[in-house]
């Protein structure tokens, strides 16, 4: 299995990647689509032509995104509809419906290093938001993505997977003091074994999934963390944040792909430590023992 290198790199915007791609006819989901890369991510398949849709909880904030994009972009519509991750019956909602084939699910939304919070279900917020939440939409917009025939699932992750595997004997720290980095970890770990194991699952079906490290980006994702603390030259700017999200879902290079973790727009390497520059992938996150293991977990927890 040949590694995949591309012409772009760190400095590359979405702008970048997306140029020269027609998704004129394609249908695209964005999680997260009102703030952050996840606004740049939406403006970019949409200014290739793609039909937009911004899963946000904040709808007031995400027409306002919406229509930011209409004056930007060219190509295709952008509608807005409300998703809750940690809310089963919002993502039961939002997945009921949707009409019609999907070509693009980009798990973009996300919560990093918050207070000890627990949702209704005794689930740890950050896992419950980050895998368990997309997890469940995947499943119900399965049968759409399916009938797509050449379906792309894009789940954005973070260097943060080198601070936890998945602890499956604890996943919600009800015998480990919760450290809120820790389950930040566990949950972008989460995030790149579901690409594993989604697309092994469903790749007869047509859908193919692929994991990313966007970079080190100032955006609302960080109030909790207490700020940048990255080397200046490996900082990113939102525009440049969002441009693997980007590459994953529109390159000719991913066609078919799936399993694999991107950083600055190439395959990472697997590595024995993390690397100072936040590039590479810890083996247990693409462990496939450990991403069918999730999977049946997963799906134990949600009942899908």
């Amino acid at each position: 299995m040949d590694r995949i290198t591309t012409p772009f790199d760190i400095t590359s915007t979405a702008h970048d990647v997306a140029a020269g791609i027609d998704l004129t006819g394609k249908r695209a989901i964005v999680t997260g689509g009102a703030s952050g890369i996840g606004v740049e991510t939406a403006r970019a398949l949409a200014q290739a032509g793609a039909e937009v849709t911004l899963a946000v909880r904040d709808l007031a904030a995400g027409e306002r995104v919406a229509a930011d994009i209409r004056s930007t972009a060219t190509g295709g519509a952008v509608d807005v509809h409300p998703l809750e991750l940690t809310d089963l019956d919002s993502i039961d909602a939002f997945a009921s419906a949707w009409d019609g084939p999907l070509d693009l699910l980009v798990n973009n939304a996300g919560v990093m290093a918050t207070p000890e919070t627990y949702t209704d279900q005794g689930w740890e917020l950050q896992f419950a938001t980050n895998h368990l939440g997309h997890f469940r939409l995947a499943h119900g917009l399965h049968e759409a993505l399916a009938a797509s025939g050449k379906a792309r699932i894009v789940a954005v992750s973070s260097s943060a997977h080198f601070r936890s595997p998945v602890i499956f004997d604890d996943l919600f720290f009800d015998f480990m003091p919760y450290d809120p980095w820790a389950a930040y970890g566990q949950s972008k770990t989460a995030n790149v074994l579901f690409a594993v194991e989604a697309t092994r699952r469903w790749r007869a079906d047509g859908i193919t999934a692929n994991s990313l490290m966007p970079g080190a980006i100032a955006t609302n994702l960080q109030r909790h963390s207490g700020g940048a603390t990255t080397p200046p030259d490996q900082r990113k700017t939102i525009e440049q944040g969002a441009s693997t999200s980007v590459l994953l879902a529109t390159s000719p290079l991913l066609e078919g792909v799936g399993g694999r973790y991107f950083v600055n727009n190439q395959e990472a390497v697997v590595v024995d430590r993390p690397t100072d520059d936040m590039t590479g992938v810890a083996a247990y996150a693409l462990d496939p023992g450990n991403a069918a293991r999730l999977w049946d977990v997963s799906v134990e927890l949600l009942g899908t």
